[in-house]
C-alpha cells in the first residue's frame, strides 16, 4: 500500500543553510487541517469523473520538478506534479494539485478521489484539498531503479506516459450550510444527550400527520398517546393505519388434527442482530418453526400431550414499517448491559414478499406488494443533509474495519478496529403508499398558534442576527439608579447593593459620550419624578461599607449580603439601619431597535428626565469581598470620552460581561412633590454611605438612602440626619453597623460612634531599587482611591505628571515587593493596596516612570539576545514597542542599536529554553505573543555558536556518518577536536546515543511526539571551546554550561 503524503518545498541548497522544520519533511500523509473561513461552496454533482492522460518526453533530461498542464474536472482545474528523479527520496514521486490555488478565496476548500498511475500500475487515495494543502499524492510512488529500467517498459525512447483520474466529490460547507435550501428540511437542536430523541422526532416528521400536533412526552408509550390526543380529531386512528401490523403466533400438531391460533397486533419489531448477517436473517429467525416435542411437548385441550410446532407469520404490515434492532442485550457474567457491534447489513429496499410470501400467513392479503425503501437523510442537530449509499448503508453496518499502515515500511499488517457507529433502529415506508405518507405539507394544514409561534421566532432570529451584525457600532450601558437599590435590596440582594444581571442595558453607539448620554437624560426634566418618588423619599450617594443583620439576644447575625454596610438599630431592636459603600443597582435593560443615536437619548429622555446640572455617574468596582460599590465619579474628560473608548478603559479584561457599568447619582427633596435637586459640591474629604434598614419584628431590610459625610466627621454627628432619613424621632436610639463579609459566613460588626470615618493610616514608602530602606512616610486614609495615593506621593517627590508614579504592593511573609506592580487604577483604595490577603501591612515601593503609566501599559518591553554575524558575539538589550509592534518593527529598532553584517541581512526569532528551541515566530507576528520569561528573545543573523541549538535538515535512509560530514563542514569545527563528539538521539533530556551505521531519520520517525514536535532533538556531546559569556543580572541562566542540543 502506497501512502500519500504531500509535497515538499522547492529545494534550495539545504545542506548549507539552516532552516526551518517544516511539516512536508516527515514522511507519511500529511494531516488534514479545519479551515474556519467560508468554503467553496459551488454545487457540484455527487461525483464528477475525468481521466487525464500526459506524456512527458525526454523524461531523463527534465528538470527536477515539472507540471502538467491544467485539466478540469468537476468545474475546478487540476493539474498533475511530477519529481522524475524524486522528492527526497528514491523513488517516483507524484502528487494531484489544484491548479489555480494562488488565485482561490481565503478558505477555499474541494474533495477529490484519484489515482494515479504509470502504464498499468494504479493507486489509489481520497484527500480533501483545502488552502493549506493543495497538491496531494504519493512520494514513493515507485521505485526509480524501476522506473528507469528499460526491460519493464515505464519509460519507452525516453517518454514516460501518466495518466490521472480524478473524481471530484461535492463538499458540504457546515459553516455557511443551509439545510432548508438544500434539503427542504430543517432539524433540531442537541440540548444535551437529546439526540435518539431528535433522531426519532425528524423521522417522524416525514409523515404530516405529525406535524399537526405538539408532542410533549416520548417514551415507550408514545404511540398511546398519541392515539389518546388524537381521539375526537379529524386524525383519530392515525396512528394504527400508520403503524399498526398484525402476526398469527401458532401451535399446530403433527399427529393429530388440531391447530391454535391468536392474531396480535404490533407498532415495532425488534429484530436479534446478534447470530444474524442482515435484516432478512433476522426474519427468518422471526418466523422459525420451534419443535415440541419430548419433554417439552404440547398439552392439547383435546388431544393432551402432543408434539407440535410453534410459530409466526405475519398476517400484514404496516405502511410505516419501524424495526428495533437488538444492540444491546444483558450479560449474566458480567450483570450488564453490553453493546452488539456485530456486522449487520440492511438494504435500501426491502422485500418482504421474497420467497412466495414465506413470512405471510395464509389469511395475508397477497394483492398488497410488501416492498419498502429507506429514505437517506441523515438529521445531525439542526443539520440534515441527504446522504449517498455509502454513509447511509454501509457506514452504519458496523463490526470491523480495516486501515493501512501510514508508514508501510515498518510494519504492513492493517489495522483493524471496531466500528462503534451503527443503526440501530430502521424506519421503512411502503412503496404503494409512499405518495399519501411521504406528501407535501399546504399552509391550511398547519395550526394557527404554531404559525403565530414560528413567525416570532423568526422575527426574534432576524432581531439578533441583525443585532450581532451591528453589535461592533454599539455598547452595552447600565445605569444603577436609587430605583434599583431600593427594588432589589430585601427582595434580591441582602449583603451587596445590586444584582446587575436583573439590570437591564441601554445598547448606546459607541461614538456617543456620557455628556451626550447626561443631555438626553435631562430634555424631558421632571418626566420621571413621579417613578423615582414611588419608592423611596430621598436619594443621596455615599461611599462606606454595607451589610445585614438581625437582632438576637442583644448580638448581630448576619443574614446575607455583599459588602460592608453599617446598620442603625433602636436600643428595643424596634428599628435598624445600614450603612454601604456605594454600590449597585438594578437598571432596565432595553436594547434600542432603533440604531440612530438620537433614538438612544430619546429612549434615556422618556426614561429619565432628569436635569443635566443634576447628574453625576460613578463607575463600579469589584472589591476583595466579591461585592460591587461605586467607586468614583467620572472625569471631566471621561464625561466626553466615547462610551466605546470608556469601555476599553475601564472593563477588566477578566470581566465576565464587558458592559460598562455606571451609577447615575441624583437628590431629590422630600417635598409633598419631590422635585429634582442640584448636586452637592463633592470634595475629596466626602465619603458616600448607602443605608439599609433593617425591622427585626418583620423581619424585613429595605434599602432607605445615601448619604454624604466628611472623613473628619464620626458616626455619632450623623445619627440624627440618619433619624431624620428613617422617619424616626430625633433622639431614637438607633444601633450601627457595617458589613465586613458574607462568604463563609456573614459577618456584621457593630461600629464605634466614637472613632471618625477616615480610618487613617501611615504609610512607608520605599525606593523600588531599595527594597530594604524606608524613604519616606505619609499619614494617608484607608478609603483614599488610587489617583489620590499617587497624587500626594508625586506631590511628596515633586512629580509633576502623577501617572508616572508607580506602586508595587509589599509582601509581609516574604518582606519583599510582590513580583507584580498596581496596574494603573488597578485597586480602588488604598486598603486594596496594603492588603494582603486577610492581612494588613503599611508599606509601599514606588518608582518615578520616564513616561505615564497607562502608556507604558500599552507597551512591551522584551529582553533580546541579538546574535552577530560579524564578530560572533551576543548582546543583550531591553527593548520597549507598543503592544501592536510587530518583529519586523523590532528588527528596526534593534538595528539603531547594534551592527549587522548587512542591510539586507535575514534574521531569525527563538524561544530558546535548557539549551532547545521551544518556539519560531514568523516576523509577522505581534511582539505581544512572545513569551520572555524562561529567558530573552533570541533573534540571529544565519550563524551557529557552539552551545546553542539550530536547525539542520536530515535526509530519509541518511546514515550518522553522512550527517557528521556535513555538520563538521557547517560548524568548521577541525578533524582532532571532532572525532571527540558523541551524537545521541534526545527524547525528553534522555540521550540514546548513536552509531555511524544508524539510520537517524527512522529514530525521529518511531517516537511519536507527546508534548509537541520540539521534544525529540538530534544531541551533540564535546568539550567546550569557547569562552563563557557574560549576562543581563536579570537573566535567568543555569549555573553550568550544557552540550549543544540540535534539533533535524
Amino acid at each position: 500500500m502506497v501512502v500519500p503524503h504531500a509535497p515538499e518545498q522547492p529545494q534550495q541548497d539545504q545542506d548549507e543553510e539552516m532552516l526551518v522544520p517544516h511539516q512536508d519533511v516527515f514522511e507519511g500523509p500529511q494531516p488534514m487541517e479545519e479551515s474556519t473561513s467560508t468554503v467553496d461552496n459551488q454545487l457540484v454533482p455527487d461525483a464528477s469523473t475525468f481521466r487525464f492522460t500526459w506524456s512527458i518526453e525526454n523524461i531523463s533530461k527534465r528538470p527536477r520538478k515539472l507540471y502538467s498542464d491544467d485539466f478540469s474536472v468537476g468545474g475546478y482545474k487540476w493539474r498533475v506534479l511530477v519529481f522524475p528523479r524524486g522528492n527526497n527520496a528514491d523513488n517516483l514521486s507524484m502528487y494531484l494539485d489544484v491548479a489555480d490555488a494562488n488565485m482561490l478565496p481565503p478558505g477555499w476548500s474541494r474533495y477529490a478521489q484519484f489515482s494515479l498511475a504509470v502504464v498499468n500500475q494504479l493507486d489509489k487515495a481520497t484527500h480533501h484539498f483545502h488552502a493549506r494543502e493543495s497538491d496531494w499524492g504519493f512520494t514513493t510512488f515507485m521505485p526509480l531503479m524501476d522506473l528507469y529500467d528499460s526491460s519493464k517498459g515505464y519509460i519507452v525512447d525516453d517518454k514516460c506516459i501518466i495518466e490521472a483520474e480524478v473524481a471530484v466529490r461535492r463538499i458540504v460547507d457546515y459553516w455557511n450550510y443551509d439545510s432548508k435550501k438544500a434539503t427542504g428540511y430543517v432539524g433540531l437542536k442537541n440540548q444535551g444527550a437529546t439526540c435518539y430523541m431528535n433522531s426519532l422526532l425528524q423521522t417522524l416528521y416525514h409523515i404530516p400527520f405529525f406535524r399537526k400536533h405538539d408532542v410533549q412526552e416520548l417514551n415507550r408509550v408514545l404511540c398511546e398517546k398519541l392515539e389518546d390526543k388524537m381521539k375526537g380529531t379529524t386524525v383519530e386512528g392515525a396512528i394504527q393505519k400508520l403503524f399498526e401490523g398484525h402476526h398469527m403466533n401458532y401451535i399446530e400438531c403433527i399427529h393429530v388434527d388440531y391447530k391454535s391460533t391468536r392474531k396480535e397486533s404490533f407498532y415495532d419489531l425488534a429484530l436479534d442482530v446478534k447470530g444474524c448477517s442482515d435484516v432478512y436473517a433476522s426474519f427468518d429467525k422471526y418466523v422459525e418453526v420451534e419443535r415440541l416435542e419430548g419433554d417439552n411437548k404440547y398439552q392439547s385441550e383435546q388431544h393432551g400431550l402432543q408434539d407440535a410446532k410453534k410459530g409466526m407469520l405475519f398476517i400484514d404490515f404496516p405502511p410505516v414499517l419501524q424495526l428495533q434492532l437488538k444492540r444491546f442485550e444483558y450479560d449474566f457474567a458480567r450483570d450488564t448491559m453490553v453493546k452488539i457491534n456485530d456486522r449487520y447489513e440492511f438494504p435500501l429496499q426491502l422485500d418482504l414478499d421474497r420467497d412466495n410470501g414465506k413470512y405471510l400467513s395464509p389469511e395475508a392479503d397477497r394483492d398488497v406488494r410488501n416492498l419498502y425503501t429507506l429514505h437517506r437523510y441523515k438529521f445531525d442537530d439542526e443539520r440534515v443533509t441527504k446522504e449517498d449509499m455509502k454513509r447511509a448503508l454501509e457506514e452504519q453496518y458496523g463490526g470491523e474495519e480495516e486501515l493501512p499502515h501510514t508508514n508501510p515500511g515498518l510494519n504492513t499488517t492493517p489495522l483493524r478496529f471496531t466500528k462503534y457507529s451503527n443503526a440501530y433502529m430502521l424506519v421503512y415506508i411502503r412503496e404503494s403508499d409512499k405518495e399519501k405518507i411521504i406528501c407535501d405539507l399546504n399552509e391550511k394544514d398547519i395550526s394557527e398558534h404554531l404559525k403565530t409561534r414560528l413567525r416570532k421566532e423568526l422575527e426574534e432570529k432576524e432581531y439578533k442576527k441583525k443585532e450581532k451584525a451591528e453589535a461592533h457600532m454599539y455598547t452595552s450601558l447600565k445605569v444603577v439608579r436609587d430605583s434599583n437599590l431600593a427594588e432589589q435590596i430585601g427582595r434580591d440582594v441582602y449583603f451587596d447593593l445590586v444584582d446587575f444581571e436583573k439590570i437591564n442595558s441601554f445598547r448606546a453607539p459607541k461614538s456617543m459620550s456620557i455628556n451626550e448620554v447626561k443631555q438626553a437624560t435631562g430634555r424631558r426634566c421632571g418626566a420621571a419624578v413621579a417613578f423615582f418618588f414611588f419608592f423611596f423619599f430621598f436619594c443621596v450617594f455615599f461611599l462606606s461599607k454595607g451589610t445585614v443583620g438581625t437582632a438576637k439576644n442583644g448580638e448581630v447575625e448576619g443574614i446575607g449580603a455583599l459588602g460592608t454596610c453599617t446598620t442603625v438599630w433602636t436600643s428595643s431592636a424596634k428599628h435598624s439601619g445600614f450603612f454601604s459603600s456605594a454600590a449597585g443597582t438594578t437598571i432596565t435593560e432595553m436594547w434600542l431597535y432603533d440604531y440612530m443615536m438620537l433614538s438612544c437619548q430619546e429612549e434615556l429622555v422618556s426614561r429619565y428626565g432628569i436635569p443635566v446640572q443634576c447628574q453625576r455617574f460613578w463607575l463600579w468596582a469589584k472589591r476583595q469581598n466579591n461585592t460591587y460599590r461605586p467607586s468614583r465619579p467620572l472625569t471631566l474628560e471621561e464625561e466626553t470620552t466615547a462610551i466605546g473608548l470608556l469601555r476599553d478603559a475601564t472593563v477588566n479584561r477578566f470581566q465576565a460581561s464587558s458592559e460598562v457599568r455606571l451609577y447615575l447619582e441624583v437628590h431629590y427633596g422630600q417635598d409633598a412633590k419631590p422635585m429634582v435637586l442640584p448636586l452637592p459640591v463633592r470634595t475629596k474629604e466626602d465619603i458616600l454611605l448607602f443605608l439599609k434598614l433593617y425591622n427585626p419584628e418583620k423581619e424585613e431590610l429595605r434599602f432607605f438612602g445615601k448619604l454624604f459625610v466628611k472623613a473628619s466627621e464620626k458616626p455619632s454627628d450623623i445619627v440624627q440626619r440618619l433619624n431624620e432619613i428613617a422617619g424616626f424621632p430625633p433622639d431614637e436610639d438607633i444601633e450601627l453597623y457595617e458589613e465586613v463579609k458574607f462568604d463563609p459566613s456573614v459577618m456584621c460588626v457593630p461600629i464605634d460612634t466614637d472613632v471618625s470615618f477616615q480610618l487613617n493610616q501611615v504609610v512607608c514608602f520605599r525606593l523600588l531599587e531599595k527594597p530594604k530602606e524606608d524613604d519616606f512616610s505619609m499619614e494617608l486614609s484607608r478609603r483614599s482611591t488610587y489617583d489620590d495615593v499617587v497624587e500626594k506621593v508625586a506631590h511628596h517627590l515633586s512629580v509633576n505628571d502623577p501617572s508616572k508614579i508607580r506602586l508595587t504592593p509589599h509582601n509581609p511573609q516574604s518582606h519583599q515587593p510582590k513580583p507584580h506592580y498596581i496596574k494603573y487604577r488597578g485597586l480602588d483604595h488604598l486598603s486594596d493596596m496594603l492588603r494582603h490577603h486577610n492581612q494588613m501591612c503599611d508599606i509601599l515601593y514606588y518608582e518615578i516612570l520616564d513616561i505615564p503609566l497607562p502608556e507604558l501599559e500599552n507597551m512591551k518591553t522584551l529582553r533580546v539576545a541579538f546574535h552577530n554575524a560579524t564578530n560572533n558575539e551576543v548582546s543583550f538589550h531591553l527593548i520597549r514597542l507598543p503592544k501592536s509592534s510587530t518583529l519586523f518593527e523590532l528588527i528596526e529598532d534593534l538595528k539603531s542599536r547594534v551592527a549587522i553584517s548587512c542591510n539586507d541581512a535575514e534574521f531569525r526569532f527563538f524561544d530558546v529554553y535548557l539549551h532547545k528551541i521551544c518556539k519560531v515566530y514568523e516576523p509577522t507576528e505581534k511582539i505581544d505573543s512572545v513569551n520572555d520569561l524562561n529567558g530573552p528573545l533570541r533573534i540571529e543573523e544565519r550563524i551557529e555558536y557552539f552551545g546553542e541549538p539550530f536547525l539542520f535538515l536530515i535526509h530519509d535512509g541518511e546514515a550518522l556518518s553522512d550527517i557528521k560530514v556535513r555538520i563538521q563542514k557547517r560548524l568548521q569545527v577541525p578533524d582532532e577536536q571532532f572525532l571527540k563528539w558523541k551524537f545521541a538521539c534526545v527524547t525528553l533530556s534522555r540521550p540514546e546515543y548513536l552509531q555511524d551505521s544508524d539510520i537517524v531519520f527512522s529514530r525521529f520517525q518511531k517516537q511519536k511526539p507527546v508534548y509537541g514536535e520540539w521534544e525529540l532533538h538530534l544531541g551533540l556531546e564535546h568539550t567546550a571551546t569557547t569562552p563563557k559569556r557574560s549576562y543581563l543580572p536579570s537573566q535567568n541562566r543555569h549555573p553550568f554550561e550544557k552540550a549543544v542540543k540540535i534539533y533535524n
